[in-house]
């Protein structure tokens, strides 16, 4: 029995959503290993839309444990608001079916307001972040003045981290021009909140290990994608954590050795939120009709996302970086009516030929790309299910990529639903 991790091999936005609770059904645990509820994933089951930020996609089917990892940071009062959502819609969660890792760090209030502070404040070059506290969030965790969830069950210990944080903070919002943080409003706050994350605490590590020992299947989720990494992405307009799919070793508490499959869930064209390079961008009808078709607007910001050609130079990166060993293609009914794709093979740079994205941003900006056009398909490829649903033309882009990419097909998604899916290769069987 093998043990996957799904990571997005783009900008995000993949469809990572709607593949974990695909392959939860195959899973007995799924797991969270970074990122905060910045991400957002999608799940349409028999017609009802499920939107999760913090939750474990496998919340919204019963008979699995759904963990938060020690690489997450989590905002304890979005989390209960989350929870109560989605209880509304009838799923059930409770201690039995939902674990977070005990030493998790809290994202509090004062880091969104940092956050956005900062955000508003940036004249030189906005990163373009949600505004919601990850990184001010991920910032103390490496500073060491977290208050992580395991704090919340002794009021000394809380108040020591507390008064260790806010040493830093209210010294950064004076610099700001912000009020010094209301110490005993946040301290009442927390005290409210303990009793209801705690009952979800856990040792998530030990959980996992024995889990792995009596040979469950553990399915690793992600957030965000691999080019937004915080070592390997398009820095510095990235997310605070590392993406790639180590991390689910040291955002779980597993060692690398448990992880036996790496599912990169690619989109069948490129698309990207906020700032940063993206060289296969569309400023024209095909970009224009690339959103519209594929409702390409953030499940957490509602922002639009930028629109671009399939870019084979990133993805082949991704997949190298996070030994992918086989992609999950979304969305590729989006690309039906299309007379002509165009697949970026390589850039240019400085009339130099590349055959990977540079490090340096000024180089990132300056790559110029080169495509391949190849022929579209007039038929739909929507809620295709096996590879004789397809039109010939729609298998040949699939495969034309696999090549470019150096990676198989794992997986082959053709709506938002989801039986709609095409299993070429079953990443649970090792």
């Amino acid at each position: 029995m093998a043990n996957v991790v799904v990571v997005g091999a783009q900008w995000g936005d993949e469809g990572k959503g709607k593949l974990v609770d695909w392959l939860s059904e195959r899973a007995d645990v799924v797991a969270r290993f970074q990122g905060g509820h910045n991400a957002g994933h999608t799940l349409v089951i028999d017609g009802e839309v499920f939107k999760l930020h913090a939750l474990p996609s496998g919340v919204v089917r019963g008979g699995k444990l759904s963990v938060i990892g020690n690489g997450v940071v989590l905002d304890p009062w979005h989390l209960l608001d989350e929870i109560d959502a989605i209880r509304a819609q009838g799923v059930s969660i409770t201690p039995e079916n939902l674990l977070i890792a005990e030493n998790t760090p809290l994202i509090l209030p004062i880091h969104g307001e940092l956050d956005r502070a900062r955000e508003a404040q940036n004249a030189v070059a906005k990163i373009g972040t949600t505004g919601r506290g990850i990184g001010p969030a991920y910032e103390d965790k490496v500073g060491r003045r977290s208050i992580r969830v395991a704090d919340l069950g002794d009021n000394a210990t809380l108040e020591l981290r507390l008064d260790r944080a806010l040493v830093h903070h209210d010294a950064l919002r004076r610099g700001l021009g912000l009020k010094p943080v209301d110490r005993a409003a946040l301290l009442a706050a927390l005290k409210e909140i303990a009793p209801r994350i705690l009952e979800y605490a856990a040792p998530v590590w030990k959980i996992l290990n024995d889990a792995r020992k009596r040979g469950k299947r553990i399915l690793f989720e992600g957030a965000q994608g691999a080019l937004l990494d915080i070592d390997f992405g398009t820095y510095p307009f990235v997310t605070s954590s590392n993406v790639i799919a180590g991390q689910a070793a040291t955002g779980t508490g597993l060692g690398p050795g448990a992880i036996d499959f790496v599912l990169g869930i690619v989109k069948a064209y490129t698309t990207r939120v906020g700032e940063g390079p993206f060289p296969t961008e569309l400023d024209d009808e095909h970009g224009q009709r690339l959103g519209e078709r594929g409702h390409e607007f953030g499940t957490t910001t509602g922002r639009k996302r930028r629109c671009g050609w399939f870019d084979a130079v990133l993805v082949r990166q991704t997949c190298a970086t996070s030994g992918v060993n086989g992609i999950a293609l979304t969305k590729l009914d989006v690309l039906d009516g299309f007379d002509e794709l165009k697949i970026c093979v390589a850039y240019e740079l400085d009339g130099k030929r590349l055959d990977h994205l540079p490090t340096a941003a000024d180089q990132q900006a300056r790559c110029v790309p080169v495509y391949e056009t190849i022929s579209g398909w007039s038929e739909s490829t929507e809620g295709a299910r096996s590879w004789a649903d397809l039109p010939a033309n729609a298998i040949k882009y699939v495969r034309r990529i696999e090549e470019l990419i150096d990676c198989p097909a794992a997986l082959v998604s053709t709506s938002p639903e989801r039986e709609d899916t095409i299993l070429v290769t079953d990443p649970f069987v090792d």
